[in-house]
């Protein structure tokens, strides 16, 4: 069988995390003939856990079928120094340890390095050059963008173009550009990097892999991970459902601000599933402002999200406007398993390379307010129920794009692409 690596500081196993995307393409590359082995980071990403690696630099397990190594890391907490230092120790980590796996194990006949941050991609490039192996360069975020969309660096300072021209050197080194949101090509054509711009990136080298949803594993969910809750059985109301974390960032406000405003509708109920930061400010506003049509339901396992999806009216994809780039599409797992649930979806921004106006399974805000979102919200509740189901249906059909086998199968096509050339 080929080797294939692949760097993700955040990857994590069924066992060890929700974080899936690189085992799940581990799993389907394996039979068709390419061993792939994924390299994380033991420190396991805003949990506070970790792999314990019984005092050696790295374990290697294996999990259903898929070799997974966990690189010894410093610990962390939050976004501050210790966070660095830890993105450095894993940087530094994986080539320590590359050269005495691959004598143990066997050697690579082709690498991918997978951002979030680009420390992770660089390792991969020059893992790659050690063993003369070409290298893929995933982006599942747009470094610095990110940082710089936060106004946390600004992007002509120093440091701002200093991080620009490193971000340049791994897409002009990367045999090949795996992108997770459909637009994201956009922003070397708008940096001038490709050819066309006289600069040395082709764009031909670029792919587009979105995230997506195991979906066997989905719909065996809904079958067997059921949640008793009565709001969630009660068929005679309308229920808005939102699942995610309550922190400042997902903004949940504007959910109860929206419940104020719909009081009249007796029959609509907002089912708010996750915890946070935000969980008791938010039920006590529920309980000062009488907000009685909202349930805030505090932390569930994530093995009950899909089963809540499909039992709600309407799913709500609570973003911010300001916070992030969406002019390029999305990549959230969120959104996927939205889809899969066959349940129409409601997004507070209006986002570029729409994949809900391009499978017509949900509506879009072009301004998040509370009454815009009301709203939206009466739209789908008023709706003929033929269009309704049609709109369901067209979710349920478009996740089936956004399966596992499905993106595994778009990877595949670039190795194959990248070993011939």
């Amino acid at each position: 069988m080929r080797r294939f690596w692949i760097f993700n500081h955040y990857a994590t196993t069924p066992k060890t995390g929700p974080l899936l995307r690189h085992f799940y393409f581990a799993e389907y590359l394996k039979e068709k003939g390419i061993e792939t082995t994924v390299f994380a980071a033991n420190e396991l990403h805003q949990t506070g856990t970790s792999v314990d690696t019984m005092g050696k630099p790295y374990l290697r397990t294996e999990e259903e079928g898929v070799p997974f190594v966990f690189v010894k890391t410093s610990k962390y907490q939050g976004n501050g120094i210790s966070r660095v230092r830890n993105m450095l120790s894993f940087f530094f980590g994986l080539l320590r340890i590359s050269k005495k796996y691959a004598r143990q194990y066997g050697r690579p006949d082709l690498i991918m390095g997978s951002s979030a941050h680009p420390l992770t991609s660089i390792a991969g490039i020059l893992a790659a050059r050690r063993f003369h192996v070409p290298v893929i360069v995933e982006v599942r975020d747009l470094w610095p963008e990110a940082i710089f969309s936060f106004g946390k660096v600004k992007m002509n300072s120093l440091i701002g173009r200093a991080l620009s021209a490193g971000e340049k050197w791994m897409y002009v080194h990367a045999d090949a550009i795996v992108f997770t949101k459909e637009g994201d090509v956009d922003h070397i054509k708008e940096m001038g990097w490709d050819t066309a711009h006289r600069g040395k990136i082709d764009l031909g080298k670029c792919y587009y892999v979105n995230n997506g949803v195991k979906l066997d594993d989905y719909y065996r969910s809904i079958r067997e991970d059921i949640l008793e809750d009565p709001d969630l059985e009660d068929d005679t109301t309308f229920k808005v459902v939102y699942t995610g974390t309550l922190r400042p960032v997902n903004n949940v406000d504007n959910l109860l601000d929206t419940a104020k405003l719909l009081q009249e509708h007796k029959d609509i109920r907002f089912l708010i599933f996750g915890s946070g930061n935000q969980l008791e400010r938010l039920q006590e506003r529920v309980r000062e402002e009488h907000l009685d049509q909202v349930k805030l339901k505090g932390f569930v396992e994530k093995k009950y999200i899909p089963y809540i999806l499909s039992r709600s009216s309407v799913n709500v994809m609570n973003y911010s406007q300001s916070h992030y780039n969406w002019s390029r599409g999305n990549s959230s797992n969120k959104l996927f398993e939205y889809m899969a649930s066959g349940k129409p979806i409601i997004s507070t921004v209006k986002m570029g390379y729409c994949i809900l106006d391009h499978y017509q399974c949900g509506l879009s805000l072009e301004e998040c307010t509370p009454q815009a979102l009301a709203d939206m919200i009466l739209k789908i509740h008023d709706m003929p129920e033929n269009t309704y189901a049609q709109m369901a249906e067209n979710a349920r059909q478009g996740a089936k794009d956004f399966d596992f086998s499905v993106l595994t199968e778009r990877l595949y096509q670039v190795i194959e692409r990248v070993w011939k050339n």
